[in-house]
């Protein structure tokens, strides 16, 4: 180690068995140095130490780059004068190097080095290239000859033609260093076209621009810009006749076209230099015609007219016209209608006359003309011959063309003496065409239509979609024949055609229905009661729904309570059931069992009315649940035993409390009923015998409930999936269970029949005995 801290490496070489090879070190590299794009030639860029294993002659340093023509000088060599060893290769910036971060911000110079009698070492020297702080004007504007612009000599004045971007931007001032220019320097650094323009009638021009640019430091640069003007290319504003000479006749009234006057050339527009006053005359300044500005008497006037190019003011030119009115004692025609004015139906043939105009001349016998003025579609549907106007092609009212129009045209009849337009009479026309019902309405290429049994009341079957040729397009009104009722539970709207359920649908009954409806069109002519229909068959099909019943989960319940004051309302139970999703709300009733009225339904909840009874009392309610409606409706049987205690029942000591866990166990109670309807006079027969037989059955489950083990109740087994006790769940020790009232050994009897059955506590099935 030197006194600098430089290290000589020995490297192992492979040239020889058992020998070393030296090699030369480059220990600063590789490494990154900052070099600011103002620094001055010949400034020193790195200094690299090289280190040879012994002390001889300099080393070879050689210097490349990766990137082409890099701005640096080949490699300096200088020895260390307390190291033998070590020697400094040092990198400057050649002469005249321009450096720019905006193009170049690095630069990667390769460094080898080979002491003598050493290997060759390769290292990098990455040179990072930053902006510097002195003001810079661009290339080719800083240069010599300066940046050269082309442009047209008919652009317009204060044209932008060239920015100077010096950087940085920001609080430079621009000063025009000459002043025999035309062009205009902003402060900003924009080159302006004259105020005036460039003149247009010259060749080339050449313009240079002298430009100082300088910052608020002090700092400037400067450079030139040379505006090349060429010749335009656009045509010149001329008049093709120069001079022109008009006569008319007095009498032309006020806005009244006398000539026209036209220049070739880009943008022209004119104007009237020379006017005889009072100023009778005025033109447009865009179509050049000259008008009348009131009724003209004998005169001769001179108009000097000059057209010019609106863009460009100076190219411009002039024209002379001589306007001479001339007196005439010859009036114009007198016609009869003056005006016309008339409905015309769509159906009116090809060559009709709409009208003949009668029109005498005062003055004279000379010859009349008829002439059709007006726009083109006007033009092309009517035609005069003579003095009859005619329908030139057929008037279509339901075609887009004629809707476009307004379904009308309008037209002046132009009656001239002689040919002379200003003795001339103008009728002016105004025709309506009128509709005419043509067509009849066309059905639907297809019109079946699905719709499940289960559509709710104004549901959406299907859309008829009619047509008609008749303009306005497809305006019809829709009607179902027959109407709606029970044999056809659909209705259709009148403007949209949409057909929707009204009445109950059943696959079984129907499959499908054959609606007949009409078609018919509206405001298709001008006479309302001219209206045509259609027919149209339409299939409406019924997908069939499967049954669902409804589901109450549990099916059998087991419930104690202890029954209040008489006169109170004591809420036993809520029935968890859920149907279909074509239900809609389900309906609970109790159907057996509640034969002292002590129980009632609000909803799905069971409501228990106290009474006097003194003794324990078991219930068997049937409720059934109801969902759909209709020849749709669907029911399901929950069974309820209720354990009534009432408040005065002793309860037995006992030392003992045993804690029973019942196991629940599903118990399914399956009814299945077939709907029927049958006719009026057997429903009031079986009506009455059913009440009569209803009333029995109540007298004798009344007594039989009465009794302690009389046969008929229901009781249920201990095993119940579902046992409910208002008591808490506990069990006194002391009630044997073979023998309590408030047990269940799964015999039932139907209220209805009268037949005893037994239900099965595992699977829930009902066994008739």
């Amino acid at each position: 180690m030197g006194m600098h801290g430089h290290l000589t490496f020995l490297l192992l070489s492979l040239y020889a068995p058992g020998t070393f090879v030296r090699a030369t070190v480059l220990p600063d590299l590789p490494r990154v140095v900052a070099l600011s794009e103002d620094a001055a030639s010949g400034t020193r860029v790195a200094e690299v130490t090289v280190s040879c294993s012994n002390s001889s002659s300099s080393p070879n340093v050689t210097l490349d780059s990766i990137e082409p023509d890099h701005p640096f000088n080949s490699i300096a060599i200088s020895s260390d004068p307390t190291n033998a060893t070590t020697f400094r290769a040092e990198v400057t910036l050649r002469a005249g190097a321009e450096l720019d971060a905006r193009r170049v911000n690095q630069y990667t110079l390769i460094l080898r080095a080979a002491c003598p009698g050493e290997d060759e070492v390769e290292e990098r020297l990455f040179v990072r290239v930053t902006a510097g702080h002195v003001l810079r004007c661009d290339t080719p504007f800083a240069s010599a000859e300066g940046d050269v612009v082309q442009v047209l000599a008919d652009v317009a004045p204060r044209t932008p033609l060239y920015a100077v971007l010096p950087q940085p931007l920001g609080g430079l001032t621009f000063r025009l260093q000459n002043h025999n220019t035309p062009l205009t320097l902003t402060r900003r650094g924009l080159v302006l076209a004259p105020d005036n323009g460039f003149d247009p009638s010259k060749d080339t021009q050449m313009f240079r621009l002298e430009i100082e640019v300088m910052d608020h430091h002090g700092h400037n640069c400067s450079g030139a810009v040379r505006v090349e003007v060429l010749p335009s290319r656009r045509p010149r504003v001329t008049f093709p006749e120069p001079h022109r000479a008009v006569t008319v006749t007095e009498g032309i009234g006020p806005w009244e076209v006398v000539t026209q006057v036209r220049a070739s050339g880009d943008n022209v527009h004119y104007a009237i230099l020379a006017s005889v006053a009072p100023t009778l005359f005025t033109i447009d300044e865009v179509t050049g015609e000259i008008r009348s500005t009131r009724r003209l008497e004998v005169i001769r006037a001179h108009l000097l007219i000059r057209a010019y190019n609106a863009l460009h003011p100076d190219d411009h030119a002039t024209a002379t016209v001589n306007v001479t009115v001339q007196g005439t004692d010859r009036q114009a025609p007198r016609c009869v209608p003056a005006i016309f004015v008339s409905q015309v139906p769509e159906t009116v043939c090809p060559g009709c006359t709409l009208m003949t105009l009668t029109c005498t001349d005062t003055s004279t016998h000379g010859c009349l003309h008829y002439a059709l003025e007006g726009p083109p579609s006007s033009l092309s549907h009517f035609c005069m011959e003579g003095p009859q106007l005619k329908v030139n092609t057929t008037l279509d009212y339901d075609s887009e063309a004629m809707a476009a129009l307004g379904f009308q045209f309008t037209a002046t009849i132009v009656v001239t003496v002689g040919g002379q337009p200003l003795q001339s009479t103008r009728v002016p026309v105004l025709l309506t065409v009128t509709p005419v019902n043509e067509f009849r309405p066309a059905c639907p290429p297809s019109a079946t239509f699905t719709v499940p049994e289960t559509a709710a009341f104004g549901s959406v079957v299907g859309r008829v979609a009619g047509t008609d040729r008749d303009y306005p397009l497809d305006s019809l009104e829709y009607s179902l024949e027959g109407g709606s009722g029970p044999a056809q539970p659909f209705s259709i709207d009148r403007r949209t055609g949409e057909i929707r359920v009204v009445g109950p649908l059943d696959s079984r009954q129907q499959k499908s229905y054959r609606l007949v409806v009409r078609l018919t069109d509206t405001h298709n002519d001008l006479d309302l009661r001219n209206r045509q229909s259609r027919l149209c068959d339409v299939s409406v099909r019924l997908q069939a729904v499967p049954d669902q019943l409804p589901v109450c989960i549990p099916e059998v319940q087991e419930l104690r309570i202890a029954a209040g004051f008489p006169g109170s309302r004591q809420p036993v139970t809520r029935l968890a059931c859920h149907g279909g999703p074509d239900s809609g709300v389900l309906t609970y009733n109790i159907v057996g069992g509640n034969e002292d009225g002590r129980f009632r339904l609000e909803g799905n909840t069971l409501v228990y009315l106290p009474s006097e009874r003194a003794e324990p009392h078991p219930f068997v309610l049937l409720v059934e649940v109801w969902g759909g409606s209709g020849a749709r409706r669907r029911s399901s049987v929950v069974a309820l035993v209720v354990h009534v205690t009432p408040r005065s029942t002793p309860v037995p000591p006992s030392t003992t409390t045993q804690h029973t866990t019942l196991q629940k166990e599903p118990l399914v109670v399956t009814q299945i009923e077939a709907v029927w309807d049958p006719p009026a006079w057997f429903v009031a027969v079986m009506t009455i015998t059913g009440a009569l037989l209803l009333a029995t059955l109540g007298c004798m489950a009344r007594n039989l409930l009465c009794s302690n083990r009389a046969p008929g109740k229901l009781f249920l087994a201990k095993s119940s999936r579902d046992v409910v006790e208002h008591s808490g769940g506990k069990e006194e020790q002391g009630h044997p269970r073979a023998s309590s009232p408030g047990q269940f050994d799964g015999h039932a009897q139907d209220p209805c029949t009268g037949r005893d059955y037994l239900f099965n506590s595992v699977t829930g099935a009902r066994r008739w005995i």
